[in-house]
């Protein structure tokens, strides 16, 4: 069963503003993570704040929580990973 997708509104509009390559990379790693959110292949915990995960794509940084019961994934940041882990 997959999980459906809830994105900020503040991480929406950074993926609005990107390039169409790395647009489609990121919506591919959302798809993957919407069959398996807790994959340890493609996604890893803060340590800071272990409730949300973080997964890599090129020089991105896809910041989410996972709702177990609701089975809805919230991307919370979309950031560069320059400014990554600023004030998340």
């Amino acid at each position: 069963m997959s999980y459906a997708l809830r994105i900020d509104k503040q991480a929406a509009k950074t993926l609005k503003s990107l390039d169409q390559p790395t647009i489609k990379r990121l919506l591919a790693r959302l798809t993957e993570l919407t069959k398996n959110p807790l994959d340890h292949r493609t996604s890893s915990p803060l340590e800071m704040d272990p409730s949300v995960r973080r997964s890599r794509v090129g020089n991105w940084r896809v910041f989410y929580e996972v709702d177990d019961a609701e089975q809805v994934i919230a991307i919370v940041a979309i950031k560069p990973r320059s400014r990554a882990y600023r004030k998340l």
